[in-house]
């Protein structure tokens, strides 16, 4: 009875067994339609891989040192009040651009025309104390050559006409201080330039001391750049100095790497070397007739000191760093890659400057860099253009697949 169960039991299991096993034998075999794997051993070489190929052409180009400067207005002046007294009008938009001569602040005037007509008072009675000395002494001068008087008298009117006379002149003094202090309530702007906030509000006490600092005027054309070279700079230039014969000019490159239109001069240069910093303060001068450069701008002044020719400029993202040095991929021969040491130079804008390594005709790949391998195939083309042939995706397709698909 046992036994026969035990059988009944297996006969009812062995289908599903065989269906398990036959299954996990199909899914574990290899599929010999499928083909071989593109690039693999049997599949022959990898697909040519689309690449952006720079022709090399010598180029000449200037040769520069570059250093970060500052903005900064070719005249800086502080306007302040050059006498006491309230502060009546504004008579300026602030920020706004100014003429030399130009009344900026009104201080109140009563005061100073009470002192200046008091002061020419004092004048005219001193006028006529001269003239009626002078008078005095014409007088004694006639009664000495008569014997009418003594000596010592006219002497002592001619000592008080030379009094009166000195008395009008510290009159006329007077009185010239006072149409100066007068006219200095007109608070004028020294040079054109551009004006600054106003520290001082309407109805404020102003006065001549630490305190009668108005405003600020900036003058911006021209405009200066202030800059520092140091050692290693220095020590690219012709001679380890810069001169003004070793400078052909000056480039502004401006914030969001735009180039200034208009090249600048060297207008002063140190006569020795800061020790704090060892560096070598510099200044140019711009041109900036529109107002678009303005002070306090952080900026990179590029000196010209002369001109590299024959050499070649690359993209600076086609040239690699390694641990030997700096290299490029080139279109080698049967469009293949070949890695080409290069001696690279300073940066030219976007490219480096690259000194040797290359020669004219040389084809410097520029992009997809990171699936390059070298002699692995690629399909070069000039930049703008399109690649030739099929994009590489269809090219990798495997020449079984077709029959696969079919065998399926």
């Amino acid at each position: 009875m046992i036994t026969t169960c035990k059988s009944r039991k297996f006969s009812v299991w062995a289908p599903l067994l065989l269906v398990l096993v036959v299954g996990l034998s199909a899914c574990s075999k290899p599929d010999k339609q499928s083909g071989p794997t593109p690039g693999g051993p049997q599949g022959g070489p990898p697909p040519a891989l689309p690449v952006t190929a720079l022709p090399m052409k010598p180029a000449d180009v200037a040769t520069s040192v570059e250093a970060v400067g500052e903005t900064e207005g070719s005249r800086e002046v502080e306007v302040r009040a050059r006498v006491g007294g309230i502060l009546l009008k504004r008579l300026y938009n602030e920020g706004a651009s100014v003429k030399s001569g130009q009344t900026l602040f009104q201080i109140d005037r009563a005061p100073f025309e009470i002192t200046l007509a008091h002061a020419r008072a004092q004048l005219a009675e001193q006028k006529a104390r001269v003239e009626q000395a002078k008078r005095e002494t014409e007088r004694l001068k006639g009664l000495l050559a008569q014997q009418a008087v003594s000596q010592r008298e006219y002497d002592d009117s001619v000592s008080g006409v030379a009094l009166s006379e000195a008395g009008l002149l510290a009159a006329q003094a007077r009185v010239r201080e006072a149409e100066l202090n007068l006219s200095y309530t007109s608070v004028t702007a020294p040079v054109s330039g551009i004006s600054g906030r106003a520290f001082r509000s309407e109805g404020t006490l102003v006065s001549t001391g630490p305190d009668s600092l108005l405003t600020t005027l900036v003058q911006i054309q021209p405009l200066w750049v202030r800059f520092s070279l140091g050692d290693s700079e220095m020590a690219r230039l012709p001679g380890g100095r810069l001169t003004p014969g070793v400078v052909k000019g000056v480039e502004l490159i401006l914030p969001d790497g735009s180039v200034y239109p208009t090249k600048g001069r060297l207008n002063f240069a140190a006569s020795e070397i800061d020790p704090r910093l060892g560096t070598l303060q510099f200044r140019a001068e711009f041109d900036n007739p529109k107002g678009e450069l303005l002070p306090g701008q952080f900026v990179r002044a590029r000196v010209l000191t002369g001109v590299q020719k024959g050499v070649f400029l690359v993209p600076q993202s086609a040239v690699m760093q390694s641990e030997n040095g700096r290299a490029v991929f080139v279109v080698g021969a049967n469009n293949t890659v070949e890695p080409r040491p290069v001696t690279t130079g300073d940066w030219h804008g976007t490219d480096w400057v690259i000194l040797g390594g290359l020669k004219e005709g040389d084809r410097v790949i520029v992009d997809n860099l990171m699936k390059l391998r070298p002699g692995a195939p690629v399909m070069p083309h000039a930049p703008g253009e399109k690649p030739d042939g099929p994009p590489a995706a269809q090219q990798g397709g495997s020449p079984a697949a077709p029959q696969a698909a079919k065998a399926r």
